[in-house]
């Protein structure tokens, strides 16, 4: 019940317009998931997902492990159920979280003692933990419980990082996943091309259903990033789908389709929605500035959200300097379908072979500096 297919190949980039089958509907590659960290996008209903065009969500094992329990989650019939979503879902391992909890973890090779980021008490977590709470989970696509290397890095602690997220990769297919599910590698090497490609080559031997890249987005530049992606993406198998973990800026999502990546997550859309601000084809719109007081049009011309057909910059401005929630739901109902809309625009020129320049246009008109 799981199947990617590329459908075409970009002429001018190489990038991959492509189509994932999972037991939970179909998904039209590039694409970006929203992230329900907590089995709930940030103040938006499952019904106003579907409606701005959103495929997959992503939820977090780590959060969904501490409230209100994966033994809660499958009582309810699984993630599916208990949020009421009906498309496909991904779960991450909850690794990234836990080694971002620097000051209260322990990393052993058995796994990662921590403490709860909630009360303080003290927990663990490992490949086969990852595993059990994803199988309880019940998403469509379980990622392995892997080391995050930060930013910066010495390349003998990426190394070691690797080889342990090899070793525990191990671990987690031995462990398994439930029979409607599939599992995605993580490869990681921090910012040493040498220990990307090692790890890659690696993982692709496995031929498995698909492969995440993790470890980047991490503070680093984004030149950095992209030069990994270039290392990476090669090395993977050219028909499983390639998921570009935590990145969804809007060049992020152009300049990562342009390397060969086919899945997009991040908490961008809503986290900077909640702070005021608007994504548009210019750039960040701060919608709180004083300037947009008497500004009688959309968030977007020509966008065709809710909150562009409806409403104007002056009255959202006035809910958000009011702190009304309303106004903060609009942006973000507003940011996540730019970000869909984007996609498709993405997935449109791969098909008409001008994605490359489609991206020039973007750096030109845009530049990393405004998003």
């Amino acid at each position: 019940m799981f199947k990617f297919e590329v459908l075409h190949v970009c002429k001018q980039t190489g990038a991959r317009r492509g189509r994932l089958t999972t037991p939970h509907g179909v998904v039209e590659t590039p694409v970006y998931m929203p992230v329900g960290t907590q089995a709930t996008v940030k103040t938006l209903s499952p019904v106003e997902l579907h409606e701005t065009g959103s495929q997959v969500i992503l939820g977090n094992t780590y959060h969904l492990h501490l409230r209100p329990g994966e033994d809660i989650v499958r009582e309810a019939g699984g993630l599916h159920r208990f949020m009421d979503w009906d498309g496909p879902i991904l779960t991450d391992s909850g690794g990234f979280h836990v080694f971002s909890l620097s000051e209260l973890r322990k990393v052993t090779e058995r796994g990662v003692e921590f403490r709860s980021h909630l009360d303080g008490s003290k927990l663990f977590m490992g490949p086969e933990e990852s595993m059990a709470i994803q199988r309880a989970l019940g998403s469509d696509i379980v990622m392995q419980f892997d080391e995050c290397s930060p930013w910066p890095c010495d390349e003998k602690r990426a190394e070691a990082a690797m080889y342990r997220t090899l070793r525990w990769l191990d671990r987690c297919r031995e462990a398994g996943v439930g029979e409607d599910q599939v599992l995605f590698p993580i490869v990681q090497g921090a910012f040493y091309g040498d220990l990307r490609r090692q790890c890659a080559q690696e993982m692709a031997k496995l031929d498995a259903p698909g492969y995440g890249i993790g470890g980047l987005s991490v503070g680093e530049p984004k030149n950095i990033m992209y030069d990994m992606l270039e290392i990476v993406c090669p090395e993977l198998p050219e028909n499983k789908p390639r998921y570009l973990m935590g990145v969804g800026s809007p060049d992020c999502l152009i300049e990562g389709s342009v390397r060969g990546v086919d899945m997009f997550d991040c908490v961008l859309a809503t986290r900077v929605a909640r702070n005021g601000t608007a994504l548009t084809h210019n750039g960040r719109l701060v919608v709180r500035n004083a300037k947009y007081a008497r500004d009688f049009t959309p968030l977007e011309e020509g966008c065709d959200c809710y909150a562009c057909t409806h409403f104007t910059r002056a009255y959202i401005r006035h809910l958000v300097k009011a702190d009304e929630i309303f106004g903060l739901r609009l942006i973000s109902l507003h940011n996540i379908r730019f970000l869909n809309r984007l996609m498709g625009e993405i997935r449109t020129a791969i098909e008409e072979d001008r994605l490359g320049d489609f991206a020039a246009e973007y750096r030109e008109r845009c530049g990393q500096d405004r998003w």
